[in-house]
């Protein structure tokens, strides 16, 4: 009896230590994946057609220009060696064509194009294509400041209205149609848009990651998940701005690089 009993112990012994093992194996494993970083290349569409003619376009939608197809290229060109586990854009056709146009000029192989409305372009209802200076006047002009095309007085719209959230719902205030979003409306969004980014990413063990947005979705987005360091830059056409996230922190690399388009 005191044998069968030893052997019985023995049993369970090495039962418990082989399941206990595999499941300590994955563990491991996924705690691996959440640890390794990612790189986000967080990338401004090129230059369309609403760009090169003053208008306002949020989700209204025109053609990159053959000045923003060649910026695109110059992008692709200075990440073609970065191997992307994902990229992504909105369904807006100047994001998905910039970002079919980095990937091209990839010498790796590169991932699906996946499409997340989260980085669309913010509504501006009623200003939608309407000329730039009619709708940022409307909001810098109580300011003492005006739309210029450098964008010269814009940081200090930004510090008059207390950051990226007071421009945003001061333009749906000013919106006679009532259809332009809020802050909260846009943040949700983008938020969201990058939470599933980098669901995605952790569980193919990190890497680098493509989003190409717009430049008023980026300074949100940048507000919130490194706050204190945007402040009111020019977000230019085809800039690259650099994100590492480890841990559930994101780390700001570089913000709104250009030095790509000057070759």
């Amino acid at each position: 009896m005191k044998k069968f009993g030893l052997a019985l112990l023995a049993i369970v012994a090495v039962s418990f230590s082989f399941f206990g093992g595999v499941n300590n194996a994955e563990a491991k494993g996924n705690t691996n994946n959440q640890e390794k970083p990612i790189t986000i290349y967080l990338v401004r569409h090129g230059k369309t057609w609403f760009n090169t003619t003053g208008q306002v376009q949020g989700f209204a939608d025109t053609p990159l220009t053959d000045v923003g197809i060649d910026q695109a290229k110059l992008v692709g060109g200075s990440l073609a060696d970065v191997k992307f586990s994902g990229a992504y854009s909105s369904d807006l056709g100047r994001q998905r064509s910039t970002a079919q146009l980095i990937l091209a000029e990839n010498n790796k192989k590169t991932p699906t194009l996946t499409e997340n409305n989260g980085f669309r372009e913010k509504n501006f209802g009623g200003f939608e294509g309407q000329t730039n200076e009619i709708m940022w006047n409307t909001i810098m002009t109580p300011h003492g400041l005006a739309y210029k095309d450098d964008w010269s007085d814009y940081p200090a719209l930004v510090e008059a209205l207390g950051g990226e959230a007071g421009v945003v719902d001061a333009i749906a205030a000013a919106d006679e149609t009532g259809t332009a979003e809020n802050f909260a409306t846009v943040q949700k969004r983008g938020l969201a848009g990058m939470k599933k980014v980098i669901k995605q990413t952790e569980k193919k063990g990190g890497g680098n990651v493509l989003i190409v947005s717009s430049g008023g979705m980026i300074p949100i987005l940048l507000e919130e998940i490194v706050p204190g360091q945007y402040q009111g830059e020019d977000i230019g056409n085809c800039s690259i701005t650099t994100l590492s996230y480890q841990a559930g922190k994101y780390t700001l690399e570089k913000l709104a690089d250009t030095s790509h388009l000057d070759e």
